[in-house]
């Protein structure tokens, strides 16, 4: 590691977990100085590369735009890059571009153009246009479209974005079975986000191995340095809401699919397109779209392309080659890798030879890193104590109460 040069301009990445915490070593490693910011999942401040950690209100907080001017003018960040790392945060950056701008180098565009990407049912639409395959979806605006509506089971709801934190958006998804299963789960959902907020689709087969990510960073509507992904394995096996093996791969067919839906929004800056394979039409089919780090952005570098790297110096100005990752490189967050994979073999869809082999290649890991150990020492109760909170907090919510937490007002800055 080089030592941060206190003249250097560095990076202020807001909120995220993993993914942030790759985007805090990279630059680190770069000699580059890193401030992390967050109201919630803490995994990244423990890096020995964040220069400095804050907490703060969060990015749904009133006044949370005056606190990222304010704490620019106060310590001095005018021309630092800013990065949202979590949806929230992206949603916050976006909506208030110019504004942030006055003062940092933001890589997240525009609201205009973000919520083609934030917003499933604009994400579907505009795949649609421009001739990317995506699932048979509805969006019902009632609990009368729900009962009558014809299509075939099972089927999945999901939310149109995750702007609230609840147990549906948590979730990501949920799958009924039956007309019956189907308004039950309806109900919870529209109680949860409201009734306009919810998308109706298909169940397309198949777990991880069917499932691909177009990895990038874009500037103007061109890629930069991208690469092709599979999701071998998943945490929850049958319907995951997060990767635990995830290898490098070509797939020129992915990579098109991507480029077609980016190029005409004229994108900038990071992002993932997540596909699903559908064996019925033999058609990879959008899933979502993700303008922030991604969870295994850490990848990238040990396929040739450091991401966060070189999305810091676009957004500084400097000049970037087009380049591309090489296959056949893993990323694996163990804790869970270990627990999808048991799964998987006790119900016979891999084998324990499989497992170890998937295993015999360069990988990176979701947390542990040689010369960064101690985010991995603390990410197991981290996960534990977040996952206690959260069913705290669903049970509460089910129950009409608030569970908001309080945060103080003013950011509390932590040396590294």
């Amino acid at each position: 590691m080089r030592a941060p040069h206190p003249s250097l301009a560095g990076a202020v990445i807001l909120g995220g977990a993993h993914g942030s915490l790759a985007v805090v070593r990279s630059l680190g490693r770069q000699g580059i100085p890193v401030w992390f910011v967050t109201n919630d999942h803490p995994i990244a401040k423990y890096s020995r590369y964040a220069t400095r950690a804050l907490t703060w209100n969060g990015p749904d907080a009133e006044g949370a735009v005056d606190w990222l001017i304010d704490l620019a003018r106060q310590h001095g960040l005018d021309g630092w890059v800013l990065i949202a790392g979590g949806d929230a945060e992206v949603r916050l950056v976006a909506h208030h571009h110019a504004a942030l701008q006055s003062m940092y180098r933001v890589i997240t565009p525009p609201w205009e153009t973000t919520r083609w990407a934030s917003d499933k049912q604009l994400a579907y639409r505009h795949a649609t246009s421009v001739g990317v395959a995506s699932p048979w979806s509805r969006f019902p605006t009632d609990r009368s479209e729900i009962a009558s509506v014809d299509c075939r089971f099972p089927v999945i709801l999901k939310p149109r974005s995750n702007e609230k934190r609840n147990a549906f958006t948590a979730a990501k998804a949920w799958r009924a079975e039956d007309r019956n299963a189907l308004i039950l789960r309806y109900d919870e959902a529209a109680a949860l986000v409201g009734a306009d907020a919810i998308i109706l689709q298909e169940l397309i087969a198949g777990g991880g191995e069917a499932q691909f990510s177009y990895a990038g960073v874009w500037q103007d509507g061109a890629p930069i340095a991208s690469l092709v992904a599979r999701r071998r394995r998943q945490f929850p096996v049958d319907f995951g809401f997060t990767s635990t093996f995830v290898e490098t791969i070509d797939k020129p067919e992915i990579e098109e699919a991507a480029e077609r839906f980016l190029a005409p929004l004229r994108f900038t800056g990071l992002v993932e397109v997540e596909f699903k394979y559908d064996c019925r039409d033999g058609r990879y089919k959008l899933l979502d779209v993700n303008p922030r780090p991604w969870t295994w952005i850490g990848l990238g570098a040990a396929a040739g392309v450091d991401f966060p790297d070189i999305q810091w110096r676009l957004a500084r100005g400097e000049s970037v080659q087009r380049c591309r990752g090489r296959a056949g490189i893993g990323w694996t967050y163990v804790s869970r890798d270990i627990v999808s994979a048991v799964r998987q073999i006790a119900n016979g869809t891999l084998s324990a030879g499989d497992y170890v082999r998937s295993l015999c290649r360069p990988l990176v890991f979701a947390a542990f890193a040689w010369d960064d150990p101690v985010p991995a020492v603390v990410d197991v109760p981290v996960v534990i104590g977040r996952i206690l909170n959260r069913r705290l907090a669903e049970k509460r919510e089910q129950q009409g109460k608030s569970s908001l937490p309080g945060a103080p007002d003013q950011p509390s800055i932590v040396r590294r």
